[in-house]
């Protein structure tokens, strides 16, 4: 049985399998409608989602499986002290598979001990959220149609942002890739993660604080938000969450190519006059998410 916790649980010919899948499943959907047949998926999330959860519930639903779970650790037995691990083990009696969001780092790596039944992590507090690196990878394969050989600017919240985190590991596992740093010094990218990924690949790699310096050398700019969740306190969070707004006038020297992906929910750090420019794919990263979790089901559940 295998669990997906962290994006370095798949080899990179897993990734490449599960995107080959993914891309049949846009072109053929007809052929996975009864796949999951007799299946459930447990969406466990103990804080908000909207994409991840509602993506893991279609994706399962598409594939004629059904679907169980809650949205928020308050309407679980978690609010009387009930234990992840013995959450885990309860609802691994009534599941199939489980999805499963915590804002602890790690906890889905706990409950992974625990399950009998395959666990993905669907986001763990600042650190994992691997099927958003699968949507991410998956989108950059069909609008680019490489994961080698590209400029990939990252903008925003790269300390707490664990989209950033899980996709540097993913794509540091790909040829001649080159990343651009984008952040306020508050919010610049961990030391751990520049030493143990980028420097120990020798991924190259600049800091900046313009997002305009290197715009016209970016084949993927991607945004993130600042996650009033992760702060400490108010403070902080108001004096740095428009740190960085792209609109139609810092994309005038990009590149007519370019991708612009954002794992979403946005605030304010991406006007809306930039939703009609073809370069802009965040939407479409969305419909992506839904098939990649639909590949990734059906290879943990074992499903030819």
């Amino acid at each position: 049985m295998k669990h997906v916790i962290d994006i370095k649980d798949l080899s990179v010919e897993e990734i490449d399998s599960l995107i080959k899948v993914a891309k049949d499943i846009i072109n053929h959907k007809e052929k996975y409608s009864h796949k999951c047949d007799g299946k459930k998926l447990a969406t466990l999330f103990f804080e908000p989602s909207t994409r991840t959860r509602l993506s893991f519930e279609s994706a399962m639903m598409e594939l004629g499986g059904n679907v169980i779970g809650f949205s928020e650790a308050s309407s679980s037995s978690v609010s009387k002290g009930e234990t992840v691990a013995d959450t885990i083990r309860v609802v691994g009696c009534y599941s199939d598979i489980i999805a499963m969001r915590h804002p602890k780092e790690g906890a889905p790596y706990v409950a992974s001990m625990k399950s009998e039944v395959p666990i993905i992590n669907a986001g763990d507090g600042g650190h994992n959220h691997p099927t958003q690196t699968l949507t991410d990878l998956l989108t950059i394969e069909c609008e680019k149609g490489r994961l080698d050989n590209l400029t990939i600017g990252l903008c925003g919240d790269l300390k707490f942002g664990r989209t950033v985190h899980s996709l540097i590991t993913a794509m540091s596992r790909y040829k001649n890739i080159k990343f651009v740093l984008i952040s306020p010094d508050e919010l610049k990218l961990p030391e751990y993660i520049k030493k143990d990924i980028l420097e120990k690949n020798n991924i190259e790699y600049v800091e900046t604080k313009s997002m305009d310096e290197y715009m016209k050398d970016l084949d993927i700019l991607y945004m993130t938000r600042v996650q009033r969740e992760r702060f400490f306190n108010e403070e902080d969070y108001v004096r740095l969450k428009d740190y960085y707004i792209l609109n139609k006038a810092k994309l005038e020297n990009a590149k007519k190519d370019l991708c612009i992906l954002h794992p979403l929910p946005r605030v304010n750090e991406i006007s809306t006059d930039v939703d009609d420019d073809p370069r802009a794919c965040y939407f479409k990263q969305v419909r992506y998410g839904k098939y990649i979790r639909m590949a990734l089901i059906l290879k943990l559940l074992e499903v030819k």
